[in-house]
């Protein structure tokens, strides 16, 4: 290619204006065509790359717009039915975790029943032969004893003898109630001499001797006993309580040690009554305790 006057000419830049491009005077205007497909094909190449790094941006933006989502979807919206505003994990128990304690508690403790029936104060109860000794009949074990009359008296002194009339007046006896049973020919009288503390009471038992003696008591099916013959007597005391017995033959034989029925029967008079005085301020205490 021969170049015109004035020397050789720039090549054609495809990125200037046309008015920019060094065409020669002398040129007769033809474009070089060589140049214009070579300038094509580098500019073609360049938009390539940026299409090609601007795809990559856009993955990483879509990406990152997919990482933002999923996120917010963890954090902010949570399936019906789940906890929410949970602690951080750090904070969550373990497994190993152990269970909780707690003080222990402790509840008032139990009423004494004793309580109840050591102070006329407190041992306000009704009180009769019938409550202390119920119905028509004793069943101990295999014997049964049938259940004849009842006394009450605020006179102690007059159904005592022997020893014991001196001994309750002197200890503030206010009343005393007997009840009868027997069985097989052998009558037992149960005496319960009743005072205003157990103080009296325990100091009445401790002077009685084995001439402190309640009067037997006859009547309703249990034939007089007692009233001339030797008899075995027993004499205890509990809470605001003395109580005796006295048991022999209804035929009016002699109670001998080898007697042993006549002995069961008032040991089992006795135990019976300590019984039934307990019963009483064992009710006490518990309608005291619901109250």
């Amino acid at each position: 290619m021969s170049y015109g006057q004035g020397g050789p000419q720039s090549p054609w830049d495809p990125w200037k204006p046309h008015s920019q491009q060094p065409w020669g005077s002398d040129d007769d205007g033809t474009p070089d065509w060589a140049a214009l497909a070579e300038a094509s094909e580098t500019r073609n190449k360049r938009r390539r790359l940026l299409f090609v790094g601007g795809g990559v941006l856009a993955t990483i933006g879509v990406g990152t717009a997919v990482a933002m989502a999923v996120v917010s979807a963890n954090g902010d919206n949570h399936a019906s039915g789940n906890p929410t505003n949970l602690p951080p994990s750090a904070s969550l128990p373990s497994g190993s975790a152990t269970a909780p304690s707690f003080a222990p508690t402790s509840a008032p403790p139990p009423l004494d029943p004793k309580d109840f029936i050591s102070s006329a104060k407190k041992d306000t109860a009704p009180l009769s032969p019938q409550t202390l000794f119920p119905g028509t009949q004793l069943t101990v074990g295999d014997t049964v004893y049938k259940k004849g009359a009842t006394a009450d008296t605020k006179n102690c002194a007059s159904a005592a003898d022997g020893t014991l009339p001196k001994i309750l007046t002197a200890n503030g006896c206010t009343r005393l109630m007997r009840v009868s049973y027997a069985n097989g020919g052998i009558g037992v009288t149960v005496g319960v001499a009743v005072f205003d503390t157990a103080a009296q009471a325990e100091k009445a038992k401790s002077l009685t001797d084995d001439q402190s003696m309640v009067h037997s008591l006859s009547g309703k099916g249990v034939k007089p006993f007692c009233n001339a013959a030797i008899c075995r007597s027993t004499r205890n005391a509990y809470g605001r309580y003395a109580y005796f017995t006295i048991s022999g033959f209804t035929n009016g034989k002699n109670v001998t040690n080898k007697d042993t029925k006549v002995f069961r029967t008032g040991d089992d008079l006795q135990q019976f009554a300590a019984n039934q005085i307990y019963r009483r301020g064992q009710a006490q205490a518990s309608a005291a305790a619901q109250q």
